[in-house]
């Protein structure tokens, strides 16, 4: 079993035998998004193109005591230009991951999204968080906490497929799903359930596939053998999930931080479903959770770099 501090050091090492991937930082223009995309480049994970105010960035290492020795600057005025410029890279083939520096989420995203020059796929676009929680024995995939914010069952549908492959790149063959709501049983005056519930069946008749996939489930049972047990619940997911499925992004948010502030976990952060994956890290996140949502964009890049090549 392993252990909880080691969770983001077995994604660190896997990345050791991997080559620095090119990754576009949209205004790295505060001490903690110039440190994250930095310390990133020291591992041997990217290779940094800082896409931003050249004389701020410049100033800003020059003031944090950061070398920005044979980092390559790309000169945007403003944060704006930058997720615009950032975005560019990654369409013309200098960068094949995007990282968020200090602008806002909203504003890297409305880049991403753009019909005519962004990175849009068929997909839906969703966010995962993968938690290092102490008390947990493997790590927790949480979506969608961040992007989505009233998620139809479409939506659901591709967050879904997303998170699966998301954890299929980083050596789970087939992950568990727990599709979670407040009860385990289907109602009509929830409809969380009834999305659960259809998102079982989709699985069933393989229009989502790579996982398994059990749910209306509530957090108790969701998390706990005991707990499903006692509910006599009888499943391969309950107890034992990879991946949580949230009803809505206020759920998840709240969720994903309650494990970070009281619980004591790490989480890092990805963006999926564009044609690249986007590093979305917050202000308030760790030097490691920087590291870990790093290491997860390098891995998830080379298994696509194999998919492409097995084509």
């Amino acid at each position: 079993m392993t252990s909880s501090a080691d969770k983001y050091s077995v994604l660190l090492e896997r990345c050791s035998s991997l080559a620095p991937v090119p990754t576009a930082v949209a205004h790295p223009c505060d001490v903690s998004s110039l440190t994250g995309a930095l310390d990133a480049a020291s591992l041997g994970l990217i290779v940094p193109l800082l896409v931003g105010p050249e004389a701020r960035i410049r100033a800003l290492a020059d003031e944090a005591k950061l070398s920005l020795a044979g980092v390559t600057i790309i000169d945007a005025p403003h944060s704006h230009a930058a997720a615009a410029r950032a975005v560019l890279a990654v369409r013309s083939g200098e960068a094949e991951l995007l990282m968020k520096g200090s602008l806002h989420s909203d504003e890297l995203l409305h880049e991403v999204a753009q019909a005519a020059t962004g990175l849009r796929t068929e997909r839906r676009l969703s966010h995962v968080f993968a938690m290092d929680v102490p008390s947990y024995y493997k790590p927790l995939f949480i979506t969608d906490a961040a992007v989505n914010i009233f998620p139809k069952l479409a939506d659901k549908a591709d967050i879904v497929r997303n998170a699966i492959e998301l954890v299929q790149a980083l050596g789970i063959a087939v992950p568990k799903v727990a599709i979670l709501a407040a009860v385990e049983t289907v109602s009509d005056k929830m409809p969380s359930t009834i999305d659960a519930a259809a998102l079982c069946k989709m699985a069933e008749r393989g229009q989502i596939t790579g996982g398994v996939l059990d749910g209306p489930l509530a957090f108790d049972n969701a998390i706990s053998k005991e707990a499903a047990r006692i509910k006599g619940i009888v499943s391969e997911v309950a107890g034992d999930p990879d991946i949580l499925l949230v009803p809505d992004l206020e759920a998840g948010n709240m969720l994903a931080k309650q494990l970070t502030f009281l619980a004591g976990a790490g989480a890092a952060g990805i963006v999926l479903g564009a044609r690249v994956p986007i590093i979305l890290t917050s202000r308030a996140d760790t030097v490691r959770s920087r590291i870990g949502s790093c290491a997860i964009a390098v891995l998830v890049a080379h298994a696509r770099r194999k998919s492409m090549e097995q084509l």
